[in-house]
């Protein structure tokens, strides 16, 4: 589609990396995705994501830390050892970027808080990937994604739309990636912000209070009005009855954009005068009747297959996918058009399947990233550098 030149669109940005698990090891991977020279520090034993495998799988290379680590170096440091701690000091004096995960009473004993690290570089973008906001009362607290999932309502969700009322987890890493991808703007900004002043900030990023943003743009509902005017929940979210219809062979799913696409949707389903016999002329009155609607609609799809009805609703201009199932995604035909999935041999590990950058651009092709790296596989080559840089 666009003739791009290749390389590395954040060459020269240095980034430290002393997260683990999801939250932060997102954010710098896109980082290392778009060209950043990203350090991962890890400590004794590496990361815990490392061994999260299934037992077939070789220790300290599991899936899913491979899929969030390429492009990154590692070394491993134990910072409460003198040496490595100047190891440490010497990456951070050269870096633009350094992010972590650790509650800020560890980096201030370890001598790593953002006052101590602004010293060694004024110009440095201290980024903080923290549970919850230093200014609450919850900033002491230990967050993961099923806590932040409890805590931000989200686990609320699912007993609104089945009547079951155990709450649940999305089964997702969600708030953790949710996150990440805040980590990265935010870190964007104050780089771009750093373009214009010449200085270096603190950037805190909490997991509880960007997932929390994430969630309630569309379920604070009634209480975005002060004193509310309904209840929280966006309620065409939480309908029972708007869930993929089943068919003679799957599940469909689609969604008219327009109030108007009912009626050529019944004529497709081979009930064309619905819509007349319930009296349902105006918008108002056909969204206010969409529960009937779609309860109705899932007692005529299983007369036939998902390719008959999507070929079917596709034609008359209404969005539909049949439902795929996990297993099936990396024989999706569309992912494979546009290289969504990639094919390397991990030096080792073996052959693996990776997921590619999914924003194009028309001026850059990203070029291949480097395989996730081995606990400390570059450790002897950066404490080598930083020497020789000490010494020159």
């Amino acid at each position: 589609m666009f003739e791009t030149r290749s390389g590395k669109m954040l060459d020269g940005l240095k980034v430290v990396d002393m997260t683990g698990v999801v939250f932060g090891p997102l954010a710098t991977q896109i980082f290392a995705d778009y060209g950043a020279e990203v350090v991962k520090v890890e400590g004794p034993g590496g990361d815990v994501l490392r061994h999260v495998m299934k037992p077939k799988e070789k220790p300290g290379m599991a899936a899913v830390f491979m899929a969030l680590n390429r492009g990154k170096q590692s070394i491993m440091l134990d910072l409460r050892n003198p040496d490595d701690a100047e190891v440490m000091r010497g990456l951070l004096a050269e870096a633009d970027v350094f992010i972590h995960n650790v509650r800020m009473e560890g980096m201030k004993r370890l001598g790593f808080d953002y006052e101590a690290v602004q010293s060694l570089n004024p110009g440095l973008i201290y980024v903080h990937c923290a549970g919850f906001g230093s200014a609450g009362r919850y900033a002491p607290l230990q967050a993961y994604d099923d806590i932040i999932q409890a805590a931000s309502g989200t686990a609320t969700l699912l007993p609104r739309v089945d009547g079951n009322p155990q709450p649940r987890f999305l089964p997702s890493l969600i708030a953790d990636k949710v996150g990440g991808l805040s980590a990265v703007y935010a870190t964007m900004a104050a780089l771009i912000d750093r373009m214009r002043n010449g200085a270096g900030q603190f950037v805190e990023v909490p997991m509880f209070e960007t997932f929390s943003k994430f969630m309630l743009q569309e379920h604070l509902n009634g209480h975005y009005y002060d004193p509310p005017n309904g209840p929280a929940g966006y309620q065409r979210q939480l309908d029972p009855d708007r869930q993929p219809c089943p068919t003679a062979d799957g599940y469909i799913t689609f969604l008219p954009n327009r109030m108007p696409q009912w009626q050529p949707i019944f004529e497709v389903l081979g009930d064309a005068d619905y819509l007349i016999r319930h009296n349902l002329e105006t918008d108002l009155e056909i969204r206010a009747a969409q529960p009937e609607i779609y309860k109705h609609v899932r007692t005529l799809t299983p007369a036939q297959t998902s390719d008959h009805w999507v070929t079917e609703l596709r034609a008359v201009g209404v969005p539909c996918m049949a439902v795929r199932d996990l297993e099936d995604m990396v024989d999706d035909p569309h992912l494979a058009d546009v290289g969504f999935f990639m094919t390397r041999t991990h030096p080792t590990e073996g052959d693996v399947r990776d997921i590619g950058e999914p924003c194009k651009f028309s001026d850059w092709t990203p070029t291949e990233p480097s395989p996730a790296p081995q606990l400390d596989e570059h450790g002897s080559a950066i404490r080598a550098r930083l020497s020789k840089k000490d010494r020159s």
